[in-house]
């Protein structure tokens, strides 16, 4: 009796901590000179499966392999070198490093940079809490969650014994 009910407790805690896990959904698709219109804008939020990736999956500085975006991106411009126009739809992820101006998803912003080695003339924008940008509430520890997981571990204990 007594290990069913750690059992059953051990399954509630495990089924509270997974439905505080989110991630963001993004749409990625890439238009140079307008050669793909459904990523163009106006962009046409029809949640097509070729251009929505979910969960998104994004590279993280200094870091092998992909990680869960924590943002969608969408970079717009015009190449100065040509004249080309680029459109951008993508997720990224906060690397972690203290400034701003060095993390994509921090800051939206107009002007010029550099895309793939080429001056670029346009605007970066990123988000990560509106409907259009597929939002994803933050995941917050709270006293609540700290409980179940000391209560958790506790319960992994008497099984031990």
């Amino acid at each position: 009796m007594k290990e069913q009910q750690i059992v059953y407790c051990l399954l509630i805690v495990f089924f509270d901590l997974l439905k505080n896990i989110h991630a963001i959904d993004c749409f990625k698709c890439i238009s140079l000179n307008k050669d793909y219109p459904a990523c163009e804008d106006p962009f046409h939020n029809n949640f097509s499966s070729d251009v929505y990736e979910s969960p998104c999956m994004g590279g993280r500085k200094g870091r092998d392999g992909l990680f869960p975006a924590t943002s969608c991106v969408k970079i717009t411009g015009v190449f100065d070198d040509n004249k080309e126009t680029i459109t951008v739809r993508s997720c990224a992820l906060d690397s972690g490093t203290l400034t701003t101006d060095t993390e994509l998803v921090r800051m939206s912003h107009c002007g010029s940079f550099y895309y793939s080695n080429r001056y670029v003339r346009g605007c970066v924008q990123s988000c990560s809490d509106a409907d259009a940008c597929n939002s994803s509430p933050t995941q917050k520890i709270t006293k609540i969650n700290i409980m179940n997981i000391l209560l958790f571990y506790i319960a992994l204990k008497f099984l031990i014994m």
